[in-house]
């Protein structure tokens, strides 16, 4: 018998329940601008890709969000003229425009991890403060390794 902890297939349940569900949910249960659930994955995939030394383009976006070019650069031109994104020019390559959060889009990713955090805590609300900061720490740890 395979000794390693058999946390794949719940991980996947969990991925598979939730991957439409909190869309649904953000769009019904969030004011104003946080209901543009594409506005959101746009400033967390830009702020994921040049949170390291890469700058943040539409590739990198796309690549953070699992979709194919096209998909991800509607996304961020939405994005861009809901003022949420600003395109520059990259330092590394003047033919390549890079991505940049404006205020307006660090506003709404402060409020959009606001509103996650509350959904954590509600999610583990009958556990123990200690196992929901080690859970907590296990899934940053896996996001971590995984560059998202």
């Amino acid at each position: 018998m395979d000794a390693t902890p058999d946390g794949g297939p719940a991980l996947f349940r969990l991925v598979r329940f939730w991957s439409r569900r909190w869309i649904n949910r953000a769009a019904e249960e969030l004011p104003g601008d946080l209901r543009q659930v594409q506005h959101i994955l746009a400033v967390e995939a830009v702020r994921a890709a040049g949170g390291g030394t890469e700058e943040a383009t539409v590739s990198t976006v796309a690549h953070q969000l699992g979709l194919d070019h096209s998909g991800a650069s509607r996304i961020v031109r939405d994005a861009t003229a809901a003022g949420y994104l600003l395109r520059t020019e990259s330092e590394q390559d003047r033919r390549r425009a890079t991505l940049r959060l404006t205020p307006g889009g660090e506003e709404l990713l402060a409020e959009s991890r606001q509103w996650q955090r509350a959904v954590f805590v509600e999610l583990t609300a009958s556990w123990s403060e200690h196992d929901r900061e080690q859970f907590a720490g296990y899934l940053r740890r896996l996001a971590g390794e995984l560059g998202v």
